[in-house]
C-alpha cells in the first residue's frame, strides 16, 4: 500500500467579473429537477426529483450515453431543467442596487426571482446580468428559480452541456456606480513609453445630481503604485457618461509569450471623498503587428503563430468550469509549443482567458458557428437517417448582435486576446450558403461542380458579406486595437462575396493549397490557417510562405461530441486526450513547435512480422502497418510484443540526427532528420529490456534521450507526482493521475484494470477521466477503468478547510493511499 501526503497552498482566488460592486459567488447548494414542471406549483423539498448540487453543474454529462441520441453532442441527452436556490438578503442591503450575474447558462434560459421574470438569454455562452433591487424581499426568503430549455439535444456540432455550467455571483453596488464591464484599458507603445488608454463608463441610477471624483492607479506586481490619475464629472439623475484618460509608465516590462509581465488597473469612483465603487483588472504592455507580407510580430518581433482550437469541455467534467483544470491543461499544452488558442467556437469561461493572461498564451476569442441560418446536424446516431437543423440561428436576428458586443465588452481587457472572431465556417458551400461559382465555371479555384453544384434555391452566399460587416462594425464599437477576423471554410466561394473584404485578417480553414494564389491576387491579405490539420505538409505551408502567420490545429484536447460511428464519446485528434494526457500526436507536435530538446519512442506492429500464436496478437497483427506505409504521428510508448515480431519503432524529435539503442546495443543505426515526414522510424524485431533513441546535433553530440521499456504484469496503482496546482480550501480541486505499475515501478502501456475511488472527509468526487473515447460506461460512480495504464481522479473539496483521505483500490492490485489538505 502506498500513502501519500500532499499538502495544497491557498492560491489567489480569481475576482469576479462584473466589473463593479461587491460580488459573491453563490455556487453552494442549489436544487435541481431534470424536466419540465408546473412554474406554479411550489416543489416539495422531500420531492425526490429534486437534488441538492453545487455549482458549476451540467446534467447532461451525468447522464447515461446511448446510440439512439444525437452523434453530434456525443451521444448523450439534453432536455428541460430547473434550478432553485433560496437568497438571505439582509435590511443591510436596502438601497443600493442589486444584481444576479452569470457567467454562463446552457441554454435558452428564464431566471425568476419571487416569481418574477427577470429575462431570458438564449445564448448559453455569453455572460449575463439582471438588476433584481426591485423584486428584493429583505430579511426574507427570496426564491431564484432558472428554468432551461435545452430540448433542441443537437442544437450543436460539438458537445455543449446543459445547465449552469459556470459561476453565479450576486452583486452589491451603490446607486451610482462603473456600468457592468464599464472600465477598458488598451496599451500602446510609443518608444519606450508605455501608454495605457483608459475608459471608464459610470451611471447614476440615483434621484440626485452627483459629483465624483474617478482616480485611476496602475500598480506593478507588488502592489506598489506606479502612476495614477484623477477625473472629476458630475452625473446628472438616471444618466450615464464615460470619462477617457490615459496612464504612461517609462519602460514598461512587456507582455510576452516567454515573459508574461503584468500590471493592475485599479480604478476608484469617490463622493465626497468616500469610496463608493472601485475595480480592478490585470492588464499590461504589449504590441501586436499584422503585415500581409510579413506575418505577426509581438513587441516588433516577428513570430509563427502555434495554435490549436479549443472547446469549453474537460472530459468526465463535461462543460463544468474548474480553473485548475484548465491551468494544467494549458500547462501541459504550453510544454508541447503551444502559444496560442483559439476558442472554438463560442466565448469561454472568463477563467481561461485569466489563465492565458498569466501563462503567456495568446488567444483568438470566437463568437458564433451559426449566423442565420443552422447547419445541417445528425440528430440520431451517426449518418442515420436525415440530417436536421435545430441550431441557434433562430434567434441570431434578435440577439446576435448584442451577444457579440457583450463577448467584447466582457473580454477586451485580457492582454491574450489578439483577434476577435465573428464566425466560424458559415460559409460552407451549401451548408447553407450558395453562390453560381459552385457550378463549376472555373473561376475561384473551381474546375467542376462541387458541393452538389450551385443551388439556386439556397441562401445566397452574398449575404455573408451583409452580416460581416454589421458584426465587424460592432467588434471595432466596442475594440479597436485588435483586428477582426473570422475561419473561412469556403474560402473560393467567399472570395466573390464583401465577406473576407470585411475582415483585417482572414483565417483560412484547411485551405493551404490557395495560400500562395489569394496571397497574389490580394496582396493586402493577411492570411493564417485557422483550421488545419496535424500533417507535416500543413505545417510546412506556414514555414515555407513568410506570409503565413501561424495556424491552428484541429485539435488541441479530445472533446466530447462530433462523435463518429458508435462506440465514440467524441472526436479524437487532440494533442492531449480527455483526462488531459500527452498522446502520441502531441510529442509529434512537440518536436516541430518546442525550442528544448525533446525525443520520444513509439511502436507498432508491422502487417507481416512475426507470426501471431494466439487469436489477441493476431488481431493487433492486423491493425498494424506495412512497411511502406508513411510512418504514423499516433505510435504509443508500448514496449511489449512477441519475441521476433517486426515492430516499427519511431521516433519524433528535434534532434539533427538519432540512433535506436536496445538494453545498450545499437539496433537503429544513425538517421538524419526526414524533412518530408518530421519522423525517423526504424523496423527491427522485438527483445525484451529499455528500448532507447539518442538525439543528437548535426556534429553527432548527444542532445537529449527517451526511453521506453518492457513491463511484466500489472502489479501496484502509482499516484503520480506533479499534477498538483493550487487550490484554495472554498472550492479546490485536486487532480490526482494514476499510473498502473509492474514491480519494478515500471509503467504498464497496455494496463486496463478497474479502480475504485473511496473518499474520506469534506471533498466530493467529481469524476475519474481515463481517456478511453470507445468507452460508453458509467462515469457518474466511484469506478472506472484505466486506459492504457494511465487516470486521472478530480476530488473537490466541499467549502472548508479539510484533510481529505482517498484510497484507490484495484483486485490484485497493491491500492494507494493520498492524504490531501485543503
Amino acid at each position: 500500500m502506498l500513502a501519500i501526503a500532499i499538502s495544497l497552498i491557498a492560491a489567489i482566488s480569481v475576482s469576479a467579473q462584473p466589473g463593479f460592486g461587491t460580488a459573491e459567488k453563490i455556487n453552494a447548494d442549489w436544487r435541481f429537477h431534470l424536466g419540465d414542471i408546473d412554474p406554479k406549483k411550489e416543489p416539495d423539498q422531500r420531492d425526490r426529483s429534486w437534488q441538492t448540487v453545487q455549482l458549476p453543474h451540467d446534467w447532461t454529462i451525468k447522464q447515461t450515453y446511448s446510440p439512439t441520441y444525437a452523434s453530434a453532442t456525443g451521444y448523450l441527452p439534453a432536455g428541460i431543467g430547473w434550478y432553485q436556490k433560496k437568497i438571505n438578503i439582509t435590511k443591510k442591503d436596502q438601497g443600493k442596487k442589486l444584481y444576479l450575474y452569470f457567467e454562463g447558462v446552457y441554454n435558452r434560459s428564464e431566471v425568476f426571482l419571487n416569481g418574477k421574470l427577470l429575462g431570458k438569454r438564449p445564448n448559453g455562452y455569453i455572460a449575463f446580468s439582471y438588476d433584481i433591487t426591485p423584486f428584493v424581499k429583505f430579511d426574507e426568503e427570496n426564491q431564484l428559480t432558472v428554468r432551461i430549455d435545452h430540448s433542441q439535444d443537437a442544437d450543436s456540432r460539438w458537445y455543449t452541456g446543459s445547465g449552469i455550467y459556470r459561476d453565479v455571483y450576486i452583486v452589491r453596488s451603490n446607486p451610482v456606480h462603473l456600468q457592468q464591464w464599464g472600465l477598458y484599458a488598451y496599451p500602446t507603445l510609443t518608444g519606450n513609453k508605455g501608454i495605457l488608454n483608459i475608459q471608464a463608463a459610470l451611471t447614476n441610477e440615483s434621484a440626485a445630481i452627483t459629483s465624483l471624483t474617478v482616480m485611476n492607479e496602475l500598480l506593478d506586481k507588488g502592489g506598489n503604485v506606479l502612476v495614477k490619475k484623477s477625473d472629476k464629472l458630475t452625473l446628472l439623475p438616471n444618466s450615464s457618461q464615460q470619462i477617457n484618460n490615459s496612464l504612461t509608465l517609462n519602460s514598461p516590462e512587456l507582455w510576452s509569450i516567454d515573459v508574461p509581465n503584468r500590471y493592475r488597473l485599479r480604478t476608484t469612483v469617490l463622493q465626497n471623498n468616500k469610496i463608493i465603487d472601485s475595480t480592478s483588472i490585470i492588464t499590461g504592455f504589449r504590441k501586436f503587428t499584422f503585415d500581409p507580407d510579413k506575418g505577426f510580430a509581438l513587441n516588433d518581433k516577428q513570430m509563427k503563430v502555434k495554435g490549436v482550437c479549443l472547446h469549453h469541455d474537460a472530459g468526465v467534467l463535461g462543460a463544468e468550469v474548474y480553473p485548475e483544470v484548465w491551468r494544467r491543461r494549458l500547462l501541459t499544452l504550453k510544454s508541447l509549443g503551444v502559444n496560442a488558442i483559439r476558442t472554438s467556437h463560442n466565448p469561454q469561461a472568463s477563467s481561461l482567458y485569466d489563465l492565458c493572461d498569466e501563462l503567456g498564451i495568446l488567444v483568438m476569442d470566437e463568437a458564433f458557428d451559426e449566423w442565420e441560418f443552422p447547419k445541417r446536424k445528425w440528430l440520431q446516431g451517426w449518418n442515420v437517417g436525415t440530417p436536421g437543423f435545430q441550431g441557434s440561428s433562430d434567434f441570431f436576428k434578435e440577439w446576435g448582435e448584442r451577444d457579440l458586443a457583450d463577448m467584447i465588452k466582457r473580454d477586451r481587457n485580457h492582454l491574450s486576446i489578439f483577434a476577435w472572431s465573428i464566425g466560424n465556417e458559415v460559409d460552407y458551400p451549401n451548408d447553407p450558403y450558395s453562390h453560381p461559382v459552385l457550378a463549376g465555371n472555373g473561376e475561384g479555384g473551381f474546375t467542376q461542380p462541387i458541393f452538389g453544384g450551385y443551388k439556386k434555391d439556397a441562401p445566397d452566399a452574398i449575404q455573408l458579406g451583409v452580416i460581416a460587416k454589421k458584426l465587424a462594425t460592432v467588434v471595432r464599437r466596442y475594440d479597436t486595437s485588435r483586428p477582426v477576423t473570422a475561419g473561412l471554410a469556403g474560402v473560393a466561394m467567399s472570395n466573390e462575396t464583401a465577406y473576407p473584404g470585411t475582415l483585417d485578417i482572414a483565417g483560412y480553414n484547411y485551405t493551404e493549397s490557395r495560400y500562395l494564389q489569394d496571397h497574389k491576387r490580394y496582396p493586402k491579405r493577411v492570411i493564417f490557417g485557422s483550421e488545419n490539420r496535424h500533417d507535416f505538409s500543413a505545417w510546412k505551408a506556414v514555414l515555407d510562405n513568410e506570409h503565413i502567420f501561424g495556424q491552428f490545429l484541429w485539435t488541441g484536447i479530445d472533446y466530447l461530441g462530433e462523435s463518429g460511428r458508435w462506440p465514440s464519446r467524441g472526436f479524437y485528434s487532440g494533442l492531449l486526450d480527455f483526462g488531459g494526457f500527452i498522446k502520441p500526436r502531441g510529442y509529434f507536435r512537440q518536436s516541430l513547435w518546442s525550442e528544448q530538446p525533446m525525443a520520444y519512442l513509439g511502436t507498432y506492429p508491422l502487417k507481416g512480422g512475426s507470426v501471431a500464436t494466439d487469436v489477441w496478437s493476431a488481431l493487433e497483427s492486423e491493425q498494424g502497418q506495412s512497411k511502406n506505409e508513411a510512418p504514423s504521428m499516433d505510435a504509443w510508448p508500448s514496449w511489449n510484443y512477441q519475441t521476433g515480431q517486426i515492430i516499427r519503432v519511431v521516433c519524433y524529435t528535434n534532434a539533427a540526427k538519432a540512433r535506436l539503442e536496445l538494453n545498450g546495443s545499437v539496433v537503429g543505426i544513425t538517421k538524419d532528420y526526414d524533412n518530408k515526414t518530421g519522423i525517423m522510424y526504424w523496423d527491427i524485431p522485438y527483445a525484451d529490456g529499455k528500448l532507447e533513441v539518442v538525439g543528437l546535433d548535426g556534429k553527432g553530440k548527444e542532445t537529449v534521450r527517451h526511453q521506453i521499456q518492457s513491463s511484466k504484469r500489472p502489479q501496484a496503482i502509482k499516484v503520480l507526482q506533479g499534477a498538483q496546482i493550487q487550490l484554495n480550501a472554498k472550492d479546490g480541486v485536486a487532480q490526482l493521475e494514476l499510473q498502473i505499475v509492474d514491480e519494478h515501478g515500471i509503467a504498464v502501456a497496455d494496463a486496463d484494470e478497474e479502480v475504485t475511488c473511496e473518499i474520506a472527509g469534506n471533498a466530493r468526487l467529481l469524476g475519474m477521466e481515463a481517456g478511453n473515447n470507445a468507452d460508453m460506461g458509467n462515469y457518474t460512480d466511484n469506478k472506472q477503468r484505466v486506459f492504457r495504464g494511465k487516470m486521472i481522479v478530480y476530488i473537490q473539496t466541499k467549502g472548508q478547510a479539510a484533510e481529505v483521505t482517498v484510497r484507490f483500490t484495484s483486485p490484485w492490485l497493491k491500492s494507494a493511499i493520498v492524504k490531501i489538505k485543503f
